[in-house]
């Protein structure tokens, strides 16, 4: 019997079993750091199971470790369990009931096939040669939870880690991957153009933000169609400009907020000096100042490239040769898996959720999205391709 056998009959048994306490996470959804809801269903999930637990001191996390029959590595899979602050208007029976908050990003299937991945790999544990670490991490969506778990020990003593990240813009059941830059670094741009107030009637005794603002917003954008190199892409996307109080009055100061994604470290970093650059020459142009603040978010994702390549020939032995392809260029959102990712070898792999009533993938709702769903079937090729990505590590 192959292990593709081995392990897809199972989980398609307990597809009922994740669909369920993924419906139960989605009605019940919770934000940031602290999900004690949450974490709850995820210990009673784990139950039975003769794992060992532990919660987290500063977040409510849980780790939890199987031993196998036999000695060798330690392997992490990891699933993200908080939810974002916004509405749902799917119109599911099981939609949020928690007002302006919703699992938009599909985190609660991320937790739920990571514990159908336990119970298929518990029952077969004797034959794992080595350990696996399940990784129940809250705070994703923007509040480092993955920092939070390191710093209280979950990467101790382990080899290799692998995260699943549903993709509704992907058919049902396929696998994508990349080696190397997987998704983008994702920092907040924030500048404040300050001048001289005055009577709008007489701008010349002014010395007027708003045009110094404008013209920045445009002189950003021809930066980085000028000075970045096509194929080592960032986006720079201001989304906010705010000035003044009234129609008459040339105000003090304008503010402009956005957000800057880069693939490198290196074009990251290179871009944060020529937004100050600019912002301060703009500026000067018009007799003003500019403050630039750059707030540092998620580093880039980089899958080590082999793992990539030993996940994606896991996922062709689970999956089948035509529901694998790999990724031409990386994602532009942001993960913390990224810093689990800079201490130990691993990788992240996205899988297709797509609606089968969706005739174009690219036209669903895509994550984030109040009107997000997915196909929870391909849950099963999920938990699944946990296990196997976690025993063939092992044996090898």
């Amino acid at each position: 019997m192959t292990l593709t056998e081995e392990l897809m009959a199972p989980a398609r048994d307990l597809l009922p079993e994740v669909v369920e306490l993924r419906r139960a996470l989605h009605v019940h959804p919770e934000l940031g750091l602290d999900l004690p809801r949450t974490q709850s269903a995820v210990l009673d999930a784990l139950q039975g199971l003769g794992l060992q637990v532990r919660t987290g001191g500063r977040l409510s996390s849980v780790v939890a470790d199987l031993d196998g029959g036999l000695d060798g590595p330690t392997v992490l899979l990891r699933g993200d369990m908080d939810a974002l602050p916004m509405p749902e208007d799917t119109g599911l029976p099981f939609a949020s009931t928690v007002d302006g908050t919703m699992h938009a990003c599909g985190h609660d299937a991320h937790t739920a096939m990571l514990v159908g991945a336990a119970r298929l790999l518990a029952a077969r544990r004797e034959r794992l040669p080595g350990r696996v670490r399940f990784m129940f991490q809250p705070g994703e969506e923007g509040d480092g939870g993955a920092v939070h778990m390191i710093d209280e020990g979950v990467l101790d003593g382990v080899d290799g880690a692998f995260a699943l990240h549903v993709a509704p813009n992907l058919w049902s059941g396929m696998v994508a991957y990349r080696p190397g830059p997987a998704m983008a670094s994702a920092d907040v741009v924030e500048v404040t153009v300050t001048g001289r107030g005055d009577h709008a009637s007489t701008p010349h005794w002014a010395r007027d933000p708003i045009p110094a603002a404008a013209e920045t917003v445009l002189a950003l954008q021809s930066m980085v169609t000028r000075t970045v190199d096509v194929f080592d892409p960032v986006v720079l996307t201001i989304t906010q400009l705010q000035a003044g109080t009234t129609n008459n009055v040339t105000p003090e100061t304008a503010h402009l907020t956005g957000t800057l994604r880069a693939v490198s470290e290196r074009t990251r970093h290179a871009v944060w000096e020529r937004i100050r650059t600019i912002a301060d020459g703009v500026a000067a142009a018009h007799g003003c100042t500019a403050e630039v603040t750059v707030v540092e978010g998620y580093p880039v994702t980089v899958n080590d490239a082999a793992f990539a390549r030993f996940a994606a020939e896991v996922a062709l032995d689970t999956m089948g040769e035509r529901r694998v392809v790999e990724m031409p260029a990386p994602v532009m959102g942001a993960e913390d898996f990224s810093y689990v990712l800079q201490r130990v070898p691993g990788a992240m792999v996205f899988l297709g959720v797509c609606p089968p009533e969706q005739t174009d993938p690219f036209s669903a709702p895509a994550c984030h999205s109040n009107r997000m769903v997915l196909h929870e079937d391909a849950m099963a090729a999920g938990v699944a391709l946990h296990a196997a990505v976690a025993t063939t590590y092992l044996e090898r």
